[in-house]
């Protein structure tokens, strides 16, 4: 019995990811974004070029702007590329559409490279910071692996977004466990893999310093401070020392920050910058109104396009600075609390809270970016009933701010297919899971000192609200065209960032009054 309960968290494991897997395999020949152009060209470039031209190549659009360990990732997939085929890493990359075996191995990288999201979330799920002798539920690996705005970002529009979060996951492990130098040269590795995971830096720094540097006498300190710093500049080192010597700094540093593509990406994220532009223009309507003469900016961000600034015709124009120092406030309360009880039972909440604010208030941010606070939250989904009310709903207005990305009729069926099916899992396994621990048949009170009934696992205001996606995607796919054809194609997209945003900015105020609850 004992030999059977401890593998059984493996074969559940997977189990979970050859189902995910198949999925994955079903999605090979769907709609291909222009990232999958991206990383085709990356791939050839980092194979059939020296590393001193990665990042002064222009021969095409699609520069390489991640950083290094990334750079080399691409490399190690290109090695056997070309016993599949030769175009796979040939400059310049042919213009013709990619064979089958060409588009296969390509997808079949992205699934791959997933084994290591598949690793970080066997180790959080095998042992349960609350306690370690608990292991988390098995649902929460299944909300991981089989998470739709996944699987609609990786396998359809083509990104790598797994493999980098099994580095963030395996970072918190290894803090969850106390192992902190494991834990910051890990996500060391990550930066110098996807930049965009500096937002939790600051969360990372506070809690090291405090947990690992901190209360342990001035020389025992001062020497883990080292070794940390050591652990992490030796990884910097790794990264960045041969652009260095090749005196290419500069240049992959406008690669990795380009300031000048503006506040909001084509489709705008739902983050606070939606309200802040929809403001601008709804003030600058009544004032044109009432006979002010306000001048509208030529550049428009209804016409989905990345310009070199971020034009307002009344409020404030917003800079990257600005949004810099809002990210630090929003966060500040999480730094408090990370810097005065370092905890490494609560560092997935202040990590993921830390990557919300980021996307809450960044510069330039891409919705697929609610990845990156979503995927950890998942794992922590059913620490309380109050944390799988608040995932559910998240998770949904995650995926269907998504949407827009596979905009092709072929995959409407499967973003809608994989957000219902994900739905129903959430709403059956968390119903499940915490009826089954209650002592009163039809609820239970868990440690929050919640209330579960039977058939009410969320109030009537969070069900309307999810109801008003149903309206919103009616009004996009049927009534829209309906009643103004052609025109206004910006509408849809609209409504749906500013709907989401909604979810966005409670969820943010949520993870906030938890953490200054706790």
């Amino acid at each position: 019995m004992a030999a059977a309960a401890a593998t059984s968290p493996a074969r559940a494991a997977a189990w979970a990811f050859a189902a995910a897997t198949c999925v994955k395999l079903l999605l090979v020949p769907t709609y291909r974004s222009t990232d999958f152009d991206v990383h085709r060209y990356w791939l050839a470039l980092t194979h059939a070029l020296p590393a001193r031209r990665w990042y002064t190549d222009a021969s095409s659009q699609w520069t390489l702007d991640y950083p290094p360990f990334f750079a080399y990732f691409s490399r190690l997939l290109a090695l056997p590329a070309p016993l599949v085929d030769a175009s796979l890493v040939s400059l310049p990359v042919p213009d013709a559409p990619p064979s089958f075996a060409y588009l296969l191995y390509l997808r079949l990288t992205v699934a791959f490279s997933d084994l290591l999201l598949l690793l970080a979330s066997v180790l959080l799920l095998a042992t349960d910071a609350l306690t370690r002798r608990r292991r988390r539920p098995f649902l929460s690996l299944a909300l991981v692996l089989w998470s739709p705005a996944l699987l609609a970002v990786d396998h359809v529009h083509f990104q790598y977004n797994g493999f980098l979060m099994g580095l963030l996951l395996l970072s918190l492990h290894f803090l969850e466990q106390g192992r902190d130098l494991a834990g910051g040269v890990v996500f060391a590795a990550l930066l110098c893999s996807k930049h965009l995971f500096l937002v939790a830096a600051p969360v990372y720094f506070v809690y090291l310093f405090r947990h690992y540097c901190c209360g342990r006498g001035v020389v025992r300190g001062l020497g883990r401070l080292v070794l940390m710093g050591a652990g992490v500049a030796a990884v910097f080192a790794a990264a960045f020392v041969p652009f260095l010597y090749y005196g290419q700094m500069q240049q992959l540093f406008n690669r990795l920050f380009p300031f000048g593509r503006g506040l909001c990406h084509a489709y705008w994220a739902p983050n606070f910058w939606v309200f802040y532009i929809l403001l601008d223009k709804i003030l600058a309507f009544l004032l044109r109104r009432l006979g002010f003469n306000i001048q509208i900016p030529e550049a428009s961000f209804t016409g989905g396009l990345v310009g070199n600034s971020s034009p307002f015709a009344v409020l404030p124009k917003v800079t990257p600075i600005t949004t810099f120092l809002l990210v630090i406030l929003a966060m500040s309360p999480c730094l408090m609390k990370a810097f005065s009880i370092p905890q490494p039972r609560h560092i997935i909440r202040w990590v993921s809270y830390a990557t919300t604010c980021g996307f809450m208030f960044g510069w330039h941010v891409h919705e697929k970016a609610s990845l990156h606070f979503t995927i950890p939250l998942a794992l922590i989904a059913m620490d309380s009933l109050e944390d799988a009310k608040h995932y559910f709903v998240l998770s949904i207005v995650s995926c269907y701010s998504l949407f827009p990305l596979l905009f092709e009729n072929q995959e409407y069926p499967i973003k809608v297919m994989l957000l219902l099916t994900y739905a129903t899992l959430m709403w059956v396994g968390f119903s499940s899971h915490f009826a089954a621990k209650s002592p009163q048949e039809g609820k239970k009170v868990n440690e929050s000192g919640s209330v579960v009934r039977k058939n009410s696992f969320i109030g009537w205001i969070s069900f309307s609200y999810l109801l008003g996606i149903v309206a919103i995607e009616l009004w996009s796919q049927v009534f829209h065209h309906y009643l103004f054809g052609s025109r206004f194609p910006f509408l849809p997209l609209i409504m749906v960032s500013l709907y989401c945003g909604v979810g966005m900015m409670y969820s943010w105020m949520w993870q906030l009054a938890w953490i200054v609850r706790h």
